[in-house]
């Protein structure tokens, strides 16, 4: 068995150039494998998935919109309020105690337009190899390798603030 406890993790704050994504995470499966590699996964007696405790600050984003092309994703809302988008560009309330998944293909994006923090738990199947593709900006990601780009490479935040 393995046991960690949130409060001894080392935090993780990111913050896109001009600010409009931000947020806070502990990688809470990351860090019960001793802080190795994200894409350590069964293949390599990693778990078949990966958590992480999140806080997204009021006003700020998670992510650029985007769809995986392997990945589930699974969230747990435990406090705060915002919006989710979901695949068809459609924005729909989010608030404390709510739980919603999106499949492969299903392109999303969560934004805290509250006043105080959105905290939330995500847990992902853990996939060899991940491709996320950004429909505002026609980018797309190619993971573990971290290839990002229209038909060249692009930084990550490019044409999403």
């Amino acid at each position: 068995m393995d046991k960690i406890n949130e409060e001894a993790m080392p935090t993780e704050h990111r913050i896109s150039p001009k600010g409009s994504f931000e947020m806070i995470r502990k990688h809470i499966s990351v860090e019960m494998r001793g802080g190795e590699n994200y894409f350590t996964g069964p293949w390599e007696g990693g778990p078949p998935f990966d958590v992480e405790l999140t806080t997204l600050p009021p006003g700020k984003k998670n992510y650029p919109y985007h769809k995986h092309a392997c990945q589930w994703e699974y969230y747990i809302f435990l406090s705060g309020t915002g919006k989710f988008r979901d695949e068809n560009n459609e924005w729909h309330e989010i608030v404390s105690g709510d739980h919603f998944q999106f499949a492969t293909a299903k392109a999303h994006q969560i934004w805290n337009d509250g006043e105080v923090d959105l905290i939330f738990y995500v847990i992902a199947n853990n996939t060899r190899v991940e491709i996320a593709e950004y429909p505002d900006t026609g980018k797309t990601l190619i993971l573990p390798d971290g290839k990002l780009g229209y038909l060249s490479d692009a930084e990550y935040y490019d044409k999403e603030e």
